[in-house]
């Protein structure tokens, strides 16, 4: 918790929390993991895309890699938990590995990963999909808001875009990932229960709609002959949540962004761009309420007169934990003396990335209210450390499920 607040003090801002990727407090950031990695005893190096990975190597003949991480970027005003819990509380799993005398059926390697959050570039993932070896290369010359690359940015991190391949664990070298991190919501709050198993991520589209009407003098232009596209994108954003609480057990729909362009006290709005967020666990019904909001989107631009551009930003397809990793953790969950508690998170995580490539594991841990990308969010000393016990007992029945005498 002590390292939790040291790496919180290093922010771009002085109110909260925000070190975003490449930036000079992220790199602060960084550097300080690493020496706390070094000073563990861990094989450590930063590679291209600035992720901090550390290693310990097992002898054993074949042996493939483990991998545990969570992520160190934040998002701008951000709390201290989401991401660097995760990667703190690995370095407290390699640190006790380190000081064992336990004989490794597989290295074990601690990633925190450069960016999950997306905020510098407006995507997800770069860290972990480097490492799963599905970095999207076109990428590098997309410019952030003051203009400068990816590959620009790589440069000023000390690395090299050339060189991003060779930052891949390759497919066959993955043994399985683990990744913790608080909850996010209010289920383990509201039960009061430390921990929970997740069972998948739920999948996700986003979508930019642009409202194209008429923009007009707000006294002189009767109500019936308005083109009104601000009318008609809150017509929408009303219709979203009532789809969304229609469908509450499938789904959740979202309008985060409201854009009203030229906007005055005494004009008609004519043009207006606003988001959806759509996300479910069932890739199908996923693929449904994105055709559904479409159509209603649609025909309230045609019912009142306005011009409706409907564009896709992204799509994540929903990702289920693997079973047999799975299973191992609820067995450390009730050997620690808890509850399991199956969980589908809402929210993305490099868990996404890494399960095209791995068999992937998370356990999420109770935070107050279930605050998230805020000051607020907070986390209780006992929770983490049920949390590191449960997590410990993990490892442990890994070892001896991969152990040369459980074969």
């Amino acid at each position: 918790m002590r390292r939790i607040e040291a790496l919180a003090a290093i922010s771009e801002d002085a109110q909260g929390v925000t070190r975003t990727f490449g930036t000079p407090a992220f790199l602060q950031g960084s550097a300080l993991v690493k020496s706390w990695m070094d000073a563990a005893g861990l094989s450590t190096r930063l590679d291209s895309i600035g992720n901090v990975r550390g290693r310990l190597v097992s002898r054993a003949a074949g042996a493939k890699t483990f991998v545990i991480a969570s992520h160190i970027d934040t998002v701008v005003n951000a709390g201290k938990y989401d991401g660097p819990l995760g990667v703190l509380m690995g370095l407290d799993l390699l640190e006790q590995l380190v000081q064992s005398p336990v004989e490794l059926p597989f290295h074990v390697e601690l990633i925190a990963f450069s960016d999950e959050e997306g905020v510098r570039y407006h995507t997800t993932y770069l860290g972990s999909k480097v490492v799963a070896g599905s970095f999207d290369f076109n990428l590098l010359t997309k410019p952030d808001a003051q203009g400068i690359s990816l590959t620009q940015a790589i440069d000023t991190m000390g690395g090299n875009a050339q060189l991003l391949p060779a930052d891949a664990l390759a497919a066959d070298q993955w043994l399985g990932y683990f990744e913790t991190h608080i909850e996010q919501g209010p289920v383990l709050w509201e039960r009061n229960i430390p921990v929970a198993l997740v069972t998948a991520i739920a999948g996700q589209q986003r979508v930019e709609l642009t409202w194209q009407g008429m923009a007009g003098h707000a006294g002189t232009v009767p109500m019936h002959m308005r083109q009104d596209a601000l009318a008609g994108a809150a017509e929408f954003v009303l219709a979203a949540e009532q789809f969304g609480v229609a469908n509450t057990q499938e789904l959740v729909a979202t309008v985060g962004k409201l854009d009203v362009r030229h906007a005055a006290s005494n004009v008609i709005p004519g043009e207006v761009v606003c988001s959806l967020d759509l996300r479910s666990a069932d890739a199908a019904r996923l693929a449904t309420a994105y055709d559904e909001l479409h159509h209603h989107a649609q025909g309230i631009a045609d019912r009142r007169n306005l011009k409706l551009h409907w564009n896709l930003i992204q799509y994540t397809a929903p990702v289920s934990c693997a079973p047999e990793m799975n299973t191992l953790l609820a067995q450390a969950i009730t050997e620690s003396g808890y509850a399991v508690v199956p969980l589908v998170s809402g929210a993305g995580h490099d868990a996404v990335p890494i399960s095209a490539v791995s068999p992937a594991t998370m356990l999420f841990i109770r935070c107050f209210k279930g605050i998230s990308h805020n000051p607020l969010e907070n986390v209780e000393l006992a929770d983490v450390a049920a949390a590191v016990q449960v997590a410990e007992r993990f490892l442990q029945l890994l070892f001896s499920h991969y152990s040369s005498s459980s074969h």
